[in-house]
């Protein structure tokens, strides 16, 4: 084999070498595709008129694709809830309302951070959240910090799998696949995630008490109005964004990209409701105070509501900005895929990979296991949507052709084979040493918190994804069973 018919693996080994640089792996992807590209058409592989092709598949394929505008309204949901203050609310009701259970705050932890997935999807945002609200409390109610920095990692996670998730929006697209059938059959697996979290925090703390100390009676309201009040402002809210969004998906009464659109209205109604309505009614720690109409004049009201509106108008300016900031980032990859993957292909890449492939004689569960591993392991050096964006194009003519006989159907094999990937990519969030939730928590963790500290904590979560992935590859109908339901 000649260089030339090499050039496809040395991309790869360009790829990897540049991603450690510091370049901005945008950048990162389309230069190495443009400057293979050139080599190609030096070694007359490529010439001019295919680079032609390149504007039309980056502005047909990416920017016009309507499946990927969900994007952009799931990330302004999910912004939209975090500077509005609904997730703090939902955390401090949740406390609350869990005290009494062994490791009730980082049991209320991981109930937010799947509340939260359900809603947003957007894992940064999710993990610097809890790690601003719940770790400080966690600390100071003398919290294990393993235990604690491991919880928040974890459940901060779960955006990555539990729908609306933007991943399974960009797998579903280069799948060339449903996105409402990934995301169904990614409910029960994000809810078994989430499961095993719970169920090791009630054992282990059980077990070992002083890991988590018990939260004080004599927090939140007393009274039973008083926590009706609570439930009410905090609690019920969100889970009607979550039936809006998720509910109008598995009804068919929307596509999850006009689901997108009913969840950022949502979040704009929520957050109007936080910011404006619910102060202006006088509801304040939970309980229901109301205008005081004998002090306060006409003009005093009409003032203090004038401010409310001007700092919604601010709130909602900042998550604009934001979310096309984020945008920008997550289409700018788009771009340099586009341009990596459509060179890979036109330099034999393809070919390489399948002969390589069918060298090795692995069998489909071999090939399967190859993959999976790949994935885990590219897992501890970079982001997901970079493994996505490299591995899936590269395999996505191989996993369609996988025969697993009757454990899964051809028909449904790429929808499970998805879902593994998934639940794997959600690892790479938590392995060091380059876990990015592991990054995104020790940026705003009080000092007393050490990177050790995180590292050790996020072990026993990482088993527990890697048994929840077992468990969906045993028994396939996890996944499988309710778009079968729902959908066929």
């Amino acid at each position: 084999m000649g260089i030339i018919e090499l050039l496809p693996l040395l991309m790869f080994v360009a790829l990897a070498f540049l991603l450690f640089s510091g370049f901005p792996v945008a950048w990162v992807l389309g230069g190495v595709g443009l400057g293979f590209g050139l080599i190609g058409i030096v070694a007359d592989e490529l010439n001019f008129i295919q680079f032609s092709t390149l504007p039309s598949r980056i502005f047909g394929g990416v920017m016009e694709n309507l499946i990927l505008t969900a994007i952009p309204m799931f990330v302004f949901m999910g912004t939209m809830l975090e500077k509005s203050g609904v997730a703090r609310d939902l955390l401090n009701c949740l406390q609350i309302l869990m005290r009494r259970v062994p490791g009730g705050l980082a049991l209320s932890v991981t109930i937010m951070g799947t509340i939260l997935a359900a809603t947003t999807g957007i894992i940064g945002a999710s993990v610097i959240m809890m790690s601003l609200l719940a770790l400080p409390i966690m600390v100071e109610r003398k919290y294990d910090h393993a235990l604690a920095t491991g919880t928040i990692a974890a459940s901060g996670t779960l955006g990555i799998l539990i729908p609306p998730s933007i991943m399974l929006v960009i797998m579903a697209d280069l799948l060339s696949r449903s996105v409402g059938n990934l995301f169904v059959a990614a409910v029960f697996p994000g809810l078994i995630l989430a499961t095993l979290y719970m169920g090791y925090i009630v054992i282990r703390c059980w077990i070992n008490p002083s890991l988590a100390p018990p939260i004080s009676e004599a927090l939140g309201p007393q009274t039973r109005g008083g926590i009706a009040v609570m439930i009410l402002r905090s609690f019920v809210p969100p889970v009607i964004l979550i039936g809006m969004v998720l509910g109008s998906i598995l009804g068919g009464v929307a596509t999850p990209t006009e689901a997108a659109g009913v969840g950022a209205l949502g979040a704009i109604l929520l957050g109007f409701f936080n910011l404006v309505i619910l102060p202006s009614m006088g509801v304040k720690d939970f309980t229901l105070k109301g205008p005081d109409a004998s002090t306060q004049s006409a003009t005093v009201i009409a003032t203090s509501l004038w401010r409310k509106l001007v700092q919604f108008e601010r709130t909602v300016s900042g998550v604009v900005d934001s979310t096309a900031q984020t945008n920008a980032m997550i289409f700018g990859l788009f771009v340099g895929a586009t341009f990596f993957s459509y060179i890979f292909r036109a330099l034999g890449g393809d070919d390489l990979v399948i002969s390589t492939v069918e060298a090795m004689g692995l069998g489909p569960w071999g090939l399967l296991f190859l993959l999976l591993g790949l994935v885990f392991v590219l897992g501890f050096f970079f982001d997901w949507i970079e493994i996505t964006l490299i591995v899936l194009p590269v395999f996505a003519p191989i996993i369609a052709q996988l025969d697993f006989g009757d454990h899964v159907s051809r028909f449904d094999v790429v929808y499970w084979f998805a879902i593994l990937i998934a639940i794997n990519l959600q690892t790479s969030f938590l392995t060091p040493p380059f876990g990015f939730a592991l990054f995104y928590l020790k940026a705003v963790a009080p000092p007393e918190v050490k990177i050790q500290q995180i590292y050790r904590g996020i072990i026993p979560f990482v088993i527990l994804q890697l048994f929840g992935l077992t468990l969906v590859i045993l028994f396939p109908e996890i996944a499988l069973w309710l778009p079968r339901v729902l959908l066929n």
